[in-house]
């Protein structure tokens, strides 16, 4: 007797209930993308949502990130930027930029779209060290020049007093027209900021009721959890029990009102070419438009999606890797 190993065959399984989106013929379609197939336009695509694979798209989120800025303020006019990550590597930069070239950041306005909250959605305090206002504040809002730096009025985060509240901020401080530009990338449940797929956004599932929820704090999905586990404000290694397990968000609302939108698709694991975005970068720019894919309403407006040429990278079992 002899064991049979080769050829290799597939399995075929439903994927685990906890998994949001689990549309095996998609997976099937968007895994067979890469490279510049993954530039190649959906017919459902707004006609300004567009996506391009680069080797390096941070610079060019910092580039367009200034250029805007400095625009708005050589014409006078207010300028509001929505901003995610703790993201000191496009901060700094950012505020170095502005120092350098002198920009007066007056009526610059700095809106941070999520904050971490406790079980009770009690909201994380600017001194959390792996808070999101606290990373914007310190590394982009006191690295300028306090000579052109905004009033400290002008930085926006979610508190326990105003997170009922924090869509109309946003709508008041732009006088109804929406933040000229909003910045994100997508979590490994395909979320956009903290709106994950999870019962209170997806609601009935219909897709205009979705797209229009407010600011609001909900309990994470634990592929939320998972994922900021490995990200350096929580260590790289995989500390669950360290990740709090609720969040203030912007809503869906506050994204699809914003002038302009530029997500940036190039997470890897601590540098190496392990990424669990690969996967979901496919899923938000060539699946459907659904909220068990949140960061797929971007396909309905004009938006910029940049794709590192790492995650653009195909993908298949590697027997020999293993583990």
């Amino acid at each position: 007797m002899s064991f049979i190993t080769d050829p290799a065959t597939k399995f075929d399984f439903q994927p685990h209930e906890f998994v949001p989106f689990k549309d095996k013929k998609v997976c099937e379609y968007v895994r067979s993308l890469s490279g510049k197939d993954l530039e190649k336009r959906e017919d459902w695509w707004h006609p300004e949502f567009n996506v391009k694979v680069m080797m390096n798209p941070h610079p060019v989120l910092i580039a367009t990130l200034f250029e805007r800025l400095r625009a708005a303020s050589e014409a006078g006019k207010s300028f509001t930027m929505i901003l995610g990550n703790p993201e000191p590597d496009t901060y700094i930069p950012l505020a170095q930029l502005i120092n350098y070239f002198g920009v007066d950041c007056s009526k610059v306005h700095l809106v941070a779209e999520d904050e971490w909250a406790d079980e009770n959605g009690n909201i994380a305090p600017i001194t959390y060290e792996a808070g999101f206002a606290h990373s914007m504040i310190k590394y982009l809002y006191y690295q300028i020049d306090e000579k052109l730096r905004m009033p400290m009025e002008n930085v926006h985060f979610p508190t326990n007093a105003n997170i009922k509240d924090y869509s109309k901020i946003i709508d008041d401080i732009t006088e109804g027209t929406g933040a000229d530009i909003a910045s994100t990338s997508p979590g490994w449940a395909g979320h956009m900021a903290f709106v994950d797929p999870i019962p209170e956004f997806i609601g009935s599932g219909d897709i205009e009721e979705w797209l229009n929820q407010p600011a609001q704090i909900v309990k994470l999905h634990p592929m939320t959890i998972m994922q900021n586990s490995l990200n350096g404000t929580f260590g790289q290694s995989g500390d669950i029990a360290n990740v709090p397990p609720c969040a203030a968000t912007i809503g869906p609302l506050d994204v699809m009102r914003a002038k302009e939108r530029i997500e940036v698709h190039a997470l890897a694991t601590c540098g190496t070419f392990s990424s669990w975005q690969r996967m979901t970068s496919r899923l938000c720019t060539h699946g459907p438009i659904t909220p068990y894919l949140p960061s797929s309403m971007l396909q309905t407006k004009k938006t910029q999606v940049y794709i590192s040429e790492e995650l653009a990278a195909p993908f298949e079992c590697w027997e020999k890797v293993g583990y």
